[in-house]
């Protein structure tokens, strides 16, 4: 795509910024023209990100916060740095999450509750603490990042899969009651996704880029994993203009994930 300047003018916060898929996004939004904050805990990841935004587009406007989501107090600091800076905001993207591999009938106390705080109560935070200013840019948008497996879960990551599926419920909510401030609210569910994660994953795993190949041929229709940019290109579209017409919906952002 040669399209630029979807975003210009605005203001984005990207939570998880430091991540694949947090990364590009952040990436492509400057390349559009947004001046974007990126909030991630991991403090190295997020100035390599912020550094290879700035590498590859000269001219971006991007101020990295290290921060725990998980944390409520984070959520009014993050959005009062992002209007400090740059005295606006115009679109939200949650994207925060972590993981964890325990099946329910051991599920401990602990995990669902660090689960819960990172994976959906922060989107519920940074939300409220955006609303304000969102609701004064007239044109806001939301885009909170759930997983595919919000509707198709699996054996052994039920926490996970539950805070996705409340992700979803939270979107829908939101989207009718933010309508009449002029805020769009939307879900992207991203299938399977090859990002750093899944790579360090493997090498610990003793797998090869070979055998993650092909076992991204039988996750989808189209074969093969999805590129970090392949999900950022969907939520930079709804955080744009060109989808003023669209709330209150769930992207599948999958290849065609089918269930064996």
């Amino acid at each position: 795509m040669s399209m630029t300047g979807r975003l210009a003018g605005k203001v984005a916060i990207i939570t998880g910024g430091a991540g694949g898929i947090g990364a590009a996004t952040g990436a492509l939004f400057c390349e559009q023209g947004c001046r974007v904050v990126l909030v991630d805990s991991d403090t190295d990841a997020m100035q390599a990100a912020a550094s290879s935004i700035r590498a590859g587009v000269p001219a971006a406007q991007v101020m990295p916060v290290v921060a725990d989501v998980g944390r409520e107090e984070t959520a009014a600091h993050v959005v009062t740095e992002a209007t400090k800076a740059f005295g606006a905001l115009d679109v939200l993207v949650n994207l925060a999450g972590i993981r964890a591999y325990e099946p329910l009938a051991e599920a401990r106390a602990e995990t669902w509750d660090a689960l819960i705080k990172v994976n959906l109560l922060s989107y519920a935070y940074l939300i409220r603490e955006s609303l304000g200013s969102l609701r004064a840019c007239g044109r806001g948008s939301i885009i909170n990042v759930a997983s595919t497996h919000a509707v198709n879960p699996r054996a052994g990551m039920g926490q996970y899969d539950v805070t996705k599926a409340g992700i979803i419920s939270l979107t829908k909510t939101l989207a009718f009651e933010e309508a009449k401030h002029g805020i769009r609210v939307n879900a992207v569910c991203p299938g399977a996704t090859l990002t750093p994660f899944h790579l360090r994953r493997a090498k610990s795993a003793g797998q090869t880029r070979e055998d993650l190949d092909r076992a991204g041929a039988t996750m989808c229709l189209l074969g093969r994993w999805a590129d970090s940019r392949e999900v950022a290109w969907p939520i930079l579209w709804l955080a744009s203009d060109e989808a003023s017409f669209i709330t209150g919906s769930v992207l599948m952002v999958d290849g065609g994930q089918f269930t064996k």
